[in-house]
Formats: structure tokens, C-alpha cells, sequence
């Protein structure tokens, strides 16, 4: 399993417009490029010295194959509608992961 992880830093003045969006139409688009499987978003938990808060999102894929589907068939058109709506209110790095193991625990502690 790959992840495809997107690291975004939000000014804050738009981050409630921005988490919407992503909830709403960003997210569920990424996964209507039946490209994804799963998509988790998570607030990094610390302070920038640049301001603004912090994200990540991070989307489940089967293969390092299916990611590259992703980047020839449908990247670009997502990132200009981010770009478009959020211009100069944001910067983002992406990452790539490549599971190597997973363990689930279903005790209670």
C-alpha cells in the first residue's frame, strides 16, 4: 500500500473556508478519481513560526502504479482548483509513503 501525503500550511484567516472545502468537495474529488481508498485529514499539532495552521491529509492507494495514474491523469487539474481558491494563502509539500507494516490493536486497555 501507498500513501500519497499532502503537508499543507493554511493562514489562518481562511482556514475554517479551506477545511470546509476540503471536507466538502476537495477530498471526495480525489476520491471520485477512483485512484484513492481511503483519505484521512489530520491537523498537525504544532506551532510554525510562520503562522497559519498546519494539515495533513493523507490518501490510501494500492500501488506506486496507481499514484503515478494519479499524477499523469488527474494532479494537475486538482492542485489549479486548490491554487485558484486559495492563491498566496497557503504552501504545500508532498510525500510519498510506502506501508511496510501495519498492526491494528482492538484490546482495551
Amino acid at each position: 500500500m501507498y500513501i500519497y501525503n499532502v503537508t499543507i500550511n493554511i493562514e489562518e484567516s481562511v482556514a475554517k473556508k479551506w477545511l470546509n472545502w476540503m471536507q466538502e468537495v476537495h477530498i471526495p474529488e480525489m476520491l471520485a478519481t477512483g485512484k484513492f481508498f481511503e483519505a484521512k485529514l489530520c491537523q498537525v499539532m504544532i506551532e510554525e513560526e510562520m503562522g497559519g495552521l498546519t494539515y495533513s491529509i493523507q490518501y490510501s492507494t494500492e500501488s506506486k502504479e496507481t499514484l503515478e495514474r494519479y499524477y499523469i491523469e488527474n494532479a494537475d487539474k486538482l492542485r489549479q482548483k486548490t491554487s485558484k481558491l486559495f492563491q498566496g494563502k497557503f504552501v504545500a509539500f508532498r510525500t510519498e509513503l510506502n506501508m511496510i507494516h501495519h498492526i491494528k490493536n482492538f484490546e482495551k486497555s
